[in-house]
Protein backbone atom coordinates (compact mmCIF):
# COMPACT_ATOMS: atom_id res chain seq x y z
CA UNK A 1 0.00 0.00 0.00
CA UNK A 2 1.54 2.86 -1.12
CA UNK A 3 1.18 6.27 0.97
CA UNK A 4 -0.93 9.39 -0.15
CA UNK A 5 -1.54 12.63 1.18
CA UNK A 6 -5.20 13.61 0.70
CA UNK A 7 -3.91 16.75 2.15
CA UNK A 8 -1.72 17.03 -0.60
CA UNK A 9 -3.58 15.75 -3.48
CA UNK A 10 -0.96 17.01 -5.93
CA UNK A 11 2.08 14.50 -3.95
CA UNK A 12 3.13 11.66 -5.75
CA UNK A 13 2.57 8.13 -3.89
CA UNK A 14 5.27 6.82 -2.00
CA UNK A 15 6.02 3.16 -1.77
CA UNK A 16 9.29 2.99 0.70
CA UNK A 17 9.51 4.66 4.04
CA UNK A 18 12.71 6.58 3.12
CA UNK A 19 10.63 8.46 0.69
CA UNK A 20 8.69 9.72 3.12
CA UNK A 21 11.88 12.20 3.72
CA UNK A 22 12.98 13.17 0.25
CA UNK A 23 8.81 14.34 -0.30
CA UNK A 24 8.53 16.36 2.47
CA UNK A 25 11.85 17.50 1.46
CA UNK A 26 10.37 18.87 -1.79
CA UNK A 27 7.50 20.71 -0.14
CA UNK A 28 8.78 21.91 2.93
CA UNK A 29 12.98 21.86 2.89
CA UNK A 30 13.49 25.17 5.07
CA UNK A 31 10.60 23.49 7.73
CA UNK A 32 11.73 22.31 11.04
CA UNK A 33 12.05 18.04 10.46
CA UNK A 34 13.76 17.36 14.21
CA UNK A 35 14.59 19.51 17.09
CA UNK A 36 16.47 17.40 19.59
CA UNK A 37 16.66 18.86 22.91
CA UNK A 38 18.41 15.48 24.75
CA UNK A 39 21.85 16.92 25.28
CA UNK A 40 23.00 20.41 26.60
CA UNK A 41 22.65 22.04 23.47
CA UNK A 42 19.44 21.69 21.37
CA UNK A 43 19.90 21.20 17.39
CA UNK A 44 17.83 21.27 14.44
CA UNK A 45 17.35 19.61 11.26
CA UNK A 46 15.73 20.71 8.49
CA UNK A 47 13.08 18.41 6.12
CA UNK A 48 16.00 19.26 3.63
CA UNK A 49 18.95 18.75 5.63
CA UNK A 50 17.48 15.36 7.40
CA UNK A 51 16.94 14.48 3.85
CA UNK A 52 20.70 14.85 2.51
CA UNK A 53 21.93 13.36 6.26
CA UNK A 54 19.61 10.19 5.49
CA UNK A 55 20.92 10.01 2.05
CA UNK A 56 24.67 10.40 3.23
CA UNK A 57 24.16 7.56 5.98
CA UNK A 58 22.75 5.46 2.96
CA UNK A 59 25.99 6.15 1.01
CA UNK A 60 27.86 5.48 4.01
CA UNK A 61 26.40 1.64 4.72
CA UNK A 62 26.99 1.03 1.10
CA UNK A 63 30.28 1.49 1.28
CA UNK A 64 30.64 -0.37 4.54
CA UNK A 65 29.68 -3.22 2.53
CA UNK A 66 25.92 -3.13 3.37
CA UNK A 67 23.75 -4.55 0.29
CA UNK A 68 19.96 -4.64 -0.64
CA UNK A 69 17.83 -7.03 2.24
CA UNK A 70 20.55 -6.68 4.47
CA UNK A 71 20.25 -6.06 8.03
CA UNK A 72 21.42 -3.24 9.98
CA UNK A 73 21.03 -2.85 13.65
CA UNK A 74 20.94 0.15 15.59
CA UNK A 75 21.64 0.78 19.29
CA UNK A 76 21.69 4.62 20.39
CA UNK A 77 20.18 6.98 22.41
CA UNK A 78 17.14 8.50 20.92
CA UNK A 79 18.29 11.98 19.03
CA UNK A 80 19.04 12.85 15.71
CA UNK A 81 21.67 10.91 15.09
CA UNK A 82 19.37 7.74 15.82
CA UNK A 83 16.90 9.80 13.17
CA UNK A 84 19.26 9.72 10.33
CA UNK A 85 20.79 5.79 10.98
CA UNK A 86 17.31 4.48 10.73
CA UNK A 87 16.18 6.19 7.87
CA UNK A 88 19.57 6.07 5.82
CA UNK A 89 19.53 2.29 6.28
CA UNK A 90 15.90 2.24 4.81
CA UNK A 91 17.48 4.37 1.81
CA UNK A 92 19.85 1.80 1.56
CA UNK A 93 17.31 -0.66 1.51
CA UNK A 94 18.21 -2.62 4.32
CA UNK A 95 15.74 -4.07 7.36
CA UNK A 96 16.69 -2.25 10.61
CA UNK A 97 16.67 -4.21 13.59
CA UNK A 98 15.96 -1.20 16.73
CA UNK A 99 17.89 -2.40 19.32
CA UNK A 100 17.65 -0.77 23.14
CA UNK A 101 21.11 1.01 23.66
CA UNK A 102 21.58 -0.40 27.56
CA UNK A 103 21.34 -3.63 26.17
CA UNK A 104 22.73 -6.21 28.19
CA UNK A 105 25.19 -9.30 26.14
CA UNK A 106 22.14 -11.75 26.82
CA UNK A 107 19.94 -9.94 25.08
CA UNK A 108 22.28 -8.49 22.20
CA UNK A 109 23.82 -11.77 21.90
CA UNK A 110 20.61 -13.13 21.36
CA UNK A 111 18.80 -10.77 19.05
CA UNK A 112 22.12 -10.65 16.61
CA UNK A 113 22.61 -14.32 16.68
CA UNK A 114 19.72 -14.37 14.58
CA UNK A 115 19.17 -11.30 12.89
CA UNK A 116 22.90 -11.92 11.31
CA UNK A 117 23.47 -7.98 10.87
CA UNK A 118 25.67 -6.76 8.57
CA UNK A 119 26.53 -4.32 10.00
CA UNK A 120 25.97 -2.71 14.01
CA UNK A 121 25.40 1.15 14.28
CA UNK A 122 26.47 2.01 18.02
CA UNK A 123 28.02 4.60 19.99
CA UNK A 124 31.79 4.30 20.13
CA UNK A 125 31.38 3.40 24.32
CA UNK A 126 29.02 0.73 23.66
CA UNK A 127 31.42 -2.37 24.17
CA UNK A 128 28.94 -4.94 24.73
CA UNK A 129 27.24 -4.18 21.24
CA UNK A 130 30.68 -4.12 19.95
CA UNK A 131 31.49 -7.66 21.59
CA UNK A 132 28.14 -9.05 19.83
CA UNK A 133 28.59 -7.67 16.60
CA UNK A 134 31.76 -9.29 16.30
CA UNK A 135 30.43 -12.31 17.27
CA UNK A 136 28.07 -12.45 14.47
CA UNK A 137 30.90 -11.29 12.28
CA UNK A 138 28.91 -7.67 12.18
CA UNK A 139 31.21 -4.28 11.23
CA UNK A 140 30.46 -1.96 13.76
CA UNK A 141 30.00 1.70 13.23
CA UNK A 142 30.16 4.83 14.87
CA UNK A 143 26.86 6.94 15.16
CA UNK A 144 26.34 9.01 11.72
CA UNK A 145 26.77 12.97 12.44
CA UNK A 146 23.68 14.88 11.17
CA UNK A 147 25.28 17.89 10.83
CA UNK A 148 28.33 16.39 8.18
CA UNK A 149 26.21 16.37 5.06
CA UNK A 150 26.73 18.28 2.96
CA UNK A 151 24.21 21.48 2.33
CA UNK A 152 22.26 22.44 -0.99
CA UNK A 153 21.60 18.79 -1.62
CA UNK A 154 18.36 18.22 -4.59
CA UNK A 155 15.98 15.89 -2.38
CA UNK A 156 16.33 12.00 -3.36
CA UNK A 157 14.30 11.06 -6.12
CA UNK A 158 11.17 8.97 -5.17
CA UNK A 159 11.57 5.57 -5.84
CA UNK A 160 9.81 3.60 -8.72
CA UNK A 161 11.23 0.45 -8.42
CA UNK A 162 10.25 -0.17 -4.63
CA UNK A 163 9.12 -3.44 -3.44
CA UNK A 164 6.62 -2.73 -1.03
CA UNK A 165 6.82 -6.20 0.38
CA UNK A 166 10.60 -5.89 1.09
CA UNK A 167 11.47 -5.70 4.71
CA UNK A 168 11.61 -2.25 6.62
CA UNK A 169 12.08 -3.13 10.10
CA UNK A 170 12.82 -7.11 12.28
CA UNK A 171 11.45 -5.79 15.65
CA UNK A 172 12.79 -8.10 18.48
CA UNK A 173 10.12 -8.74 21.16
CA UNK A 174 10.05 -11.67 23.39
CA UNK A 175 7.93 -14.93 22.94
CA UNK A 176 6.06 -16.81 25.34
CA UNK A 177 8.80 -18.90 25.63
CA UNK A 178 11.30 -15.77 26.54
CA UNK A 179 13.44 -16.48 23.56
CA UNK A 180 13.23 -13.03 21.35
CA UNK A 181 11.13 -13.36 18.22
CA UNK A 182 11.77 -10.92 15.49
CA UNK A 183 8.36 -9.59 13.79
CA UNK A 184 9.34 -9.05 10.40
CA UNK A 185 7.69 -5.50 8.92
CA UNK A 186 7.16 -4.71 5.61
CA UNK A 187 7.26 -1.43 4.16
CA UNK A 188 3.71 -2.02 2.90
CA UNK A 189 2.76 -2.55 6.56
CA UNK A 190 4.08 0.38 7.41
CA UNK A 191 3.16 2.59 5.33
CA UNK A 192 -0.40 1.33 5.50
CA UNK A 193 -0.56 2.23 9.10
CA UNK A 194 0.32 5.31 9.07
CA UNK A 195 -2.18 6.09 6.03
CA UNK A 196 -4.92 4.60 8.43
CA UNK A 197 -3.84 6.80 11.18
CA UNK A 198 -3.41 9.93 8.81
CA UNK A 199 -7.48 9.08 8.41
CA UNK A 200 -8.74 9.63 11.78
CA UNK A 201 -10.72 12.69 12.16
CA UNK A 202 -8.87 15.06 13.65
CA UNK A 203 -5.29 13.49 12.30
CA UNK A 204 -3.51 12.35 15.33
CA UNK A 205 -0.41 14.29 13.42
CA UNK A 206 -0.77 17.32 10.75
CA UNK A 207 1.70 19.51 8.74
CA UNK A 208 1.75 22.47 11.25
CA UNK A 209 2.29 19.84 14.67
CA UNK A 210 5.39 19.77 16.82
CA UNK A 211 5.59 16.60 18.28
CA UNK A 212 6.92 15.52 21.51
CA UNK A 213 8.22 12.16 22.12
CA UNK A 214 8.54 10.84 25.38
CA UNK A 215 9.05 7.75 24.04
CA UNK A 216 12.11 5.48 22.77
CA UNK A 217 12.29 5.59 19.50
CA UNK A 218 14.00 1.52 19.03
CA UNK A 219 10.33 0.48 20.84
CA UNK A 220 7.87 -0.07 17.89
CA UNK A 221 5.52 2.98 19.36
CA UNK A 222 7.68 5.37 19.52
CA UNK A 223 9.45 4.86 15.98
CA UNK A 224 6.39 4.02 13.70
CA UNK A 225 3.43 5.23 15.34
CA UNK A 226 5.80 8.55 16.64
CA UNK A 227 8.73 9.00 14.36
CA UNK A 228 7.24 7.75 11.07
CA UNK A 229 3.98 9.72 11.10
CA UNK A 230 5.52 12.91 11.67
CA UNK A 231 7.28 11.66 8.56
CA UNK A 232 4.49 11.25 6.68
CA UNK A 233 2.70 14.32 7.63
CA UNK A 234 5.74 16.50 7.28
CA UNK A 235 5.45 17.77 10.62
CA UNK A 236 8.25 18.55 13.39
CA UNK A 237 9.35 15.95 16.10
CA UNK A 238 10.58 17.46 19.45
CA UNK A 239 12.86 14.45 20.84
CA UNK A 240 13.51 14.88 24.72
CA UNK A 241 15.66 12.06 25.32
CA UNK A 242 15.62 10.47 28.43
CA UNK A 243 12.28 11.32 30.27
CA UNK A 244 12.49 13.81 33.42
CA UNK A 245 8.90 15.44 34.18
CA UNK A 246 10.79 19.02 34.66
CA UNK A 247 12.32 18.82 31.81
CA UNK A 248 9.87 17.00 29.79
CA UNK A 249 7.37 20.30 30.78
CA UNK A 250 9.88 22.62 30.24
CA UNK A 251 10.69 20.97 26.22
CA UNK A 252 7.06 21.64 25.71
CA UNK A 253 6.56 25.25 26.63
CA UNK A 254 10.04 26.19 24.72
CA UNK A 255 9.60 24.08 21.91
CA UNK A 256 6.14 25.30 21.18
CA UNK A 257 4.83 21.45 21.16
CA UNK A 258 1.14 20.79 20.45
CA UNK A 259 1.11 16.62 20.55
CA UNK A 260 2.70 14.79 23.15
CA UNK A 261 2.96 10.88 22.98
CA UNK A 262 3.54 8.78 25.93
CA UNK A 263 3.08 6.27 28.27
CA UNK A 264 0.61 6.28 31.15
CA UNK A 265 2.98 6.10 33.92
CA UNK A 266 5.03 9.49 31.88
CA UNK A 267 1.79 10.65 32.26
CA UNK A 268 1.22 9.75 35.98
CA UNK A 269 4.56 11.24 37.09
CA UNK A 270 3.73 14.74 35.32
CA UNK A 271 1.23 14.96 37.35
CA UNK A 272 2.93 15.05 40.10
CA UNK A 273 4.21 18.20 39.31
CA UNK A 274 0.81 19.74 39.97
CA UNK A 275 -2.34 21.09 38.49
CA UNK A 276 -1.05 25.03 39.23
CA UNK A 277 2.00 23.93 36.76
CA UNK A 278 0.65 21.31 34.33
CA UNK A 279 -2.32 23.58 33.03
CA UNK A 280 -0.67 26.50 31.40
CA UNK A 281 2.31 24.64 30.74
CA UNK A 282 0.16 22.53 28.39
CA UNK A 283 -1.91 25.35 27.23
CA UNK A 284 -0.80 25.07 23.23
CA UNK A 285 -1.11 21.06 23.49
CA UNK A 286 -3.85 20.07 21.25
CA UNK A 287 -3.72 16.29 21.71
CA UNK A 288 -2.27 13.95 24.38
CA UNK A 289 -1.63 10.16 22.98
CA UNK A 290 -1.49 7.26 25.27
CA UNK A 291 -0.43 3.58 24.52
CA UNK A 292 2.39 1.05 25.41
CA UNK A 293 0.35 -0.54 28.85
CA UNK A 294 -3.25 0.14 30.29
CA UNK A 295 -4.61 3.00 31.26
CA UNK A 296 -5.87 3.33 34.84
CA UNK A 297 -9.43 5.13 34.63
CA UNK A 298 -8.20 7.18 37.48
CA UNK A 299 -5.21 8.75 36.05
CA UNK A 300 -7.21 9.39 32.99
CA UNK A 301 -9.49 10.96 35.31
CA UNK A 302 -6.98 13.01 37.08
CA UNK A 303 -5.35 14.26 34.03
CA UNK A 304 -8.26 15.92 32.50
CA UNK A 305 -9.15 17.74 35.66
CA UNK A 306 -5.61 18.80 35.98
CA UNK A 307 -5.14 19.95 32.40
CA UNK A 308 -8.65 20.09 30.91
CA UNK A 309 -7.24 17.46 28.33
CA UNK A 310 -8.05 14.43 27.58
CA UNK A 311 -5.67 11.27 27.52
CA UNK A 312 -6.43 9.07 24.20
CA UNK A 313 -5.78 5.41 25.21
CA UNK A 314 -5.09 3.11 21.84
CA UNK A 315 -4.07 -0.60 21.52
CA UNK A 316 -1.42 -1.63 19.49
CA UNK A 317 0.78 -4.64 18.95
CA UNK A 318 4.39 -4.97 16.93
CA UNK A 319 2.39 -6.94 14.67
CA UNK A 320 -0.07 -5.01 13.66
CA UNK A 321 2.24 -1.99 12.59
CA UNK A 322 1.45 -1.14 15.62
CA UNK A 323 -1.95 0.90 16.32
CA UNK A 324 -4.93 -1.54 16.02
CA UNK A 325 -7.42 1.06 18.36
CA UNK A 326 -7.75 4.58 19.37
CA UNK A 327 -9.99 6.56 21.60
CA UNK A 328 -12.11 8.44 18.90
CA UNK A 329 -10.33 11.57 18.94
CA UNK A 330 -13.13 14.18 18.23
CA UNK A 331 -15.11 12.46 21.44
CA UNK A 332 -13.67 12.82 25.00
CA UNK A 333 -12.16 9.39 26.05
CA UNK A 334 -13.91 6.67 27.19
CA UNK A 335 -12.27 5.26 31.01
CA UNK A 336 -11.10 1.72 30.44
CA UNK A 337 -11.58 1.17 26.44
CA UNK A 338 -8.60 1.47 23.95
CA UNK A 339 -11.66 2.49 21.60
CA UNK A 340 -12.60 1.50 18.52
CA UNK A 341 -10.22 0.16 15.19
CA UNK A 342 -8.50 2.50 12.68
CA UNK A 343 -10.55 2.73 9.22
CA UNK A 344 -8.67 -0.47 7.21
CA UNK A 345 -8.40 -2.52 10.41
CA UNK A 346 -10.61 -5.57 11.03
CA UNK A 347 -11.29 -6.61 14.38
CA UNK A 348 -13.08 -9.53 15.61
CA UNK A 349 -13.23 -11.80 18.81
CA UNK A 350 -12.45 -15.41 18.44
CA UNK A 351 -12.16 -18.47 20.47
CA UNK A 352 -8.83 -20.01 20.64
CA UNK A 353 -9.69 -22.23 17.31
CA UNK A 354 -10.12 -19.11 16.11
CA UNK A 355 -13.96 -19.31 15.29
CA UNK A 356 -15.52 -15.77 15.39
CA UNK A 357 -17.67 -15.51 18.61
CA UNK A 358 -21.75 -14.86 17.85
CA UNK A 359 -24.88 -14.69 19.52
CA UNK A 360 -25.48 -18.30 17.67
CA UNK A 361 -22.63 -19.72 19.59
CA UNK A 362 -21.39 -20.47 23.24
CA UNK A 363 -19.49 -17.78 24.35
CA UNK A 364 -15.88 -19.05 25.66
CA UNK A 365 -15.71 -18.78 29.65
CA UNK A 366 -12.43 -17.83 31.35
CA UNK A 367 -11.19 -21.24 31.70
CA UNK A 368 -11.45 -22.13 28.25
CA UNK A 369 -9.45 -19.26 27.35
CA UNK A 370 -6.86 -19.97 30.02
CA UNK A 371 -7.15 -20.57 33.50
CA UNK A 372 -5.04 -17.84 34.87
CA UNK A 373 -5.82 -15.27 32.64
CA UNK A 374 -7.72 -13.13 34.57
CA UNK A 375 -11.15 -12.94 32.12
CA UNK A 376 -14.45 -12.09 33.43
CA UNK A 377 -16.86 -15.22 32.49
CA UNK A 378 -19.35 -12.64 32.65
CA UNK A 379 -17.88 -10.75 29.64
CA UNK A 380 -19.17 -11.47 26.00
CA UNK A 381 -14.69 -11.78 25.77
CA UNK A 382 -12.70 -13.71 23.42
CA UNK A 383 -9.05 -13.53 21.65
CA UNK A 384 -8.68 -10.43 19.40
CA UNK A 385 -8.07 -11.44 16.21
CA UNK A 386 -7.41 -8.66 13.19
CA UNK A 387 -7.24 -8.45 9.57
CA UNK A 388 -5.26 -5.57 6.76
CA UNK A 389 -2.62 -4.21 5.17
CA UNK A 390 -0.92 -3.24 8.69
CA UNK A 391 -0.18 -6.51 9.19
CA UNK A 392 3.31 -8.06 9.73
CA UNK A 393 4.93 -10.67 7.61
CA UNK A 394 5.22 -13.37 9.90
CA UNK A 395 8.61 -14.13 12.18
CA UNK A 396 11.63 -14.11 11.02
CA UNK A 397 13.62 -15.70 9.05
CA UNK A 398 10.67 -17.71 7.67
CA UNK A 399 7.36 -15.92 7.93
CA UNK A 400 6.09 -18.51 9.92
CA UNK A 401 3.44 -17.98 11.94
CA UNK A 402 1.51 -15.03 10.31
CA UNK A 403 -1.86 -13.91 9.25
CA UNK A 404 -3.69 -17.24 8.08
CA UNK A 405 -4.59 -17.90 4.19
CA UNK A 406 -7.20 -15.75 4.82
CA UNK A 407 -5.58 -12.55 6.13
CA UNK A 408 -6.42 -12.91 10.05
CA UNK A 409 -4.27 -13.05 12.80
CA UNK A 410 -5.11 -14.24 16.02
CA UNK A 411 -3.68 -12.68 18.99
CA UNK A 412 -2.96 -14.05 22.33
CA UNK A 413 -4.84 -10.57 23.73
CA UNK A 414 -8.17 -11.31 25.40
CA UNK A 415 -11.02 -8.73 25.26
CA UNK A 416 -14.62 -7.49 24.78
CA UNK A 417 -16.82 -4.94 22.94
CA UNK A 418 -19.36 -2.88 24.57
CA UNK A 419 -22.59 -1.54 23.34
CA UNK A 420 -20.81 1.12 21.47
CA UNK A 421 -17.96 -0.86 19.51
CA UNK A 422 -15.12 0.01 21.54
CA UNK A 423 -12.72 -2.69 22.92
CA UNK A 424 -11.65 -3.18 26.59
CA UNK A 425 -8.95 -5.27 27.00
CA UNK A 426 -9.14 -8.08 30.01
CA UNK A 427 -5.86 -9.08 29.72
CA UNK A 428 -2.76 -8.98 27.83
CA UNK A 429 -1.30 -12.48 26.54
CA UNK A 430 -2.38 -13.73 29.79
CA UNK A 431 0.86 -13.39 31.51
CA UNK A 432 2.73 -10.64 30.15
CA UNK A 433 3.54 -7.54 32.33
CA UNK A 434 3.62 -4.63 30.94
CA UNK A 435 6.34 -2.35 32.59
CA UNK A 436 6.24 1.61 31.15
CA UNK A 437 5.37 0.15 27.68
CA UNK A 438 7.79 -2.56 27.77
CA UNK A 439 6.97 -6.46 27.26
CA UNK A 440 8.37 -8.77 30.21
CA UNK A 441 7.64 -12.41 29.32
CA UNK A 442 7.72 -14.36 32.81
CA UNK A 443 9.24 -16.99 31.56
CA UNK A 444 12.39 -15.13 30.11
CA UNK A 445 13.15 -13.75 33.98
CA UNK A 446 12.29 -17.28 35.42
CA UNK A 447 14.98 -18.76 33.21
CA UNK A 448 17.79 -16.54 34.50
CA UNK A 449 16.59 -16.29 38.00
CA UNK A 450 16.37 -20.40 37.28
CA UNK A 451 20.51 -20.51 36.56
CA UNK A 452 21.22 -18.97 39.59
CA UNK A 453 22.63 -21.94 42.33
CA UNK A 454 20.29 -22.83 45.38
CA UNK A 455 16.86 -21.88 43.40
CA UNK A 456 14.62 -25.02 43.56
CA UNK A 457 11.78 -23.04 41.41
CA UNK A 458 10.50 -19.73 40.55
CA UNK A 459 7.74 -17.91 39.21
CA UNK A 460 7.28 -14.54 38.24
CA UNK A 461 4.41 -12.10 37.99
CA UNK A 462 3.26 -8.43 37.04
CA UNK A 463 2.16 -6.40 40.67
CA UNK A 464 1.03 -3.06 40.29
CA UNK A 465 2.54 -0.22 40.93
CA UNK A 466 1.79 3.87 41.03
CA UNK A 467 5.03 4.94 38.70
CA UNK A 468 5.24 2.42 36.06
CA UNK A 469 1.35 0.70 35.50
CA UNK A 470 3.35 -2.44 36.37
CA UNK A 471 6.44 -4.42 38.57
CA UNK A 472 8.00 -7.37 38.12
CA UNK A 473 7.45 -9.58 41.31
CA UNK A 474 9.76 -12.58 41.64
CA UNK A 475 8.82 -15.54 44.01
CA UNK A 476 11.28 -17.84 44.85
CA UNK A 477 11.84 -21.76 46.11
CA UNK A 478 15.07 -22.82 47.50
CA UNK A 479 17.09 -25.62 47.98
CA UNK A 480 16.95 -26.72 51.51
CA UNK A 481 20.31 -25.11 53.32
CA UNK A 482 21.16 -23.10 50.12
CA UNK A 483 20.93 -19.54 52.13
CA UNK A 484 19.34 -17.71 48.78
CA UNK A 485 18.97 -14.20 49.59
CA UNK A 486 17.66 -11.20 48.08
CA UNK A 487 20.45 -9.77 47.60
CA UNK A 488 21.91 -12.42 45.66
CA UNK A 489 18.78 -12.79 43.45
CA UNK A 490 18.74 -9.25 42.11
CA UNK A 491 22.09 -9.16 41.66
CA UNK A 492 22.11 -11.94 39.03
CA UNK A 493 19.06 -10.58 37.17
CA UNK A 494 21.29 -6.79 37.42
CA UNK A 495 23.92 -8.81 35.15
CA UNK A 496 21.28 -10.17 32.89
CA UNK A 497 18.41 -8.48 31.93
CA UNK A 498 17.40 -4.87 30.76
CA UNK A 499 16.96 -2.40 34.22
CA UNK A 500 12.72 -2.73 33.22
CA UNK A 501 12.85 -6.58 33.09
CA UNK A 502 15.07 -6.70 36.56
CA UNK A 503 12.12 -8.17 39.28
CA UNK A 504 11.20 -4.82 41.56
CA UNK A 505 9.77 -6.85 44.40
CA UNK A 506 11.54 -11.00 45.65
CA UNK A 507 9.50 -13.12 48.11
CA UNK A 508 10.76 -16.48 49.02
CA UNK A 509 8.20 -19.74 49.53
CA UNK A 510 8.21 -22.71 50.67
CA UNK A 511 6.52 -24.14 47.40
CA UNK A 512 4.21 -22.09 44.55
CA UNK A 513 0.87 -22.46 44.59
CA UNK A 514 -0.61 -24.44 41.49
CA UNK A 515 -4.38 -25.05 40.17
CA UNK A 516 -5.71 -28.39 39.94
CA UNK A 517 -4.13 -28.69 36.90
CA UNK A 518 -0.95 -28.34 37.90
CA UNK A 519 -0.55 -25.13 36.53
CA UNK A 520 1.47 -22.32 38.86
CA UNK A 521 -1.76 -20.05 39.77
CA UNK A 522 -0.09 -16.96 38.96
CA UNK A 523 -2.55 -14.41 40.09
CA UNK A 524 -1.95 -15.94 43.86
CA UNK A 525 1.70 -15.34 43.43
CA UNK A 526 0.67 -11.35 44.05
CA UNK A 527 -0.17 -12.08 47.48
CA UNK A 528 2.78 -14.25 48.52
Amino acid sequence: MSSSRPDHPGAPPVGHLADLVSRAAVERPGHDAIRDVSGPSPSTLSWAEFDAAVTAEAGRLRAAGVRPGDRVAIALPDGAALCVALLGALRADAAVVPLAPDSVPRELEAVLGQAAPAAVVADPDDRFAAAAAAACGACVLTPPDPAAAPSGAEPAPPRTDADPEALALIVFTSGTTGRPRGVQLSHRALLANREQAAALRPAPVNGVDRVLLALPLFHIYGLAAGLLQVCRAGATVVLPGRFDPERMLASVVDERVSVIAGVPSMFRMLLDLGADRLRPALGGVRLCTSGGAPLPADWLTDFREATGLDLHEGYGLTEGGPVITTNDLGRPAKPGSVGRPLPGVELRLVDREGRPLSATEPVPDAEELDADDGSDPTEDTGLIALRGPNLFSGYWPDGRDGPDPDGWFRTADVGYLDAEGDLHLVDRSSDLVIVNGFNVFPREVEQVIAELDGVAEVAVVGVPDDRTGAAVKAVVVGLPGAGLTEEAVRGHCAARLARFKRPAVVAFAEELPRTPTGKIARRMLARL
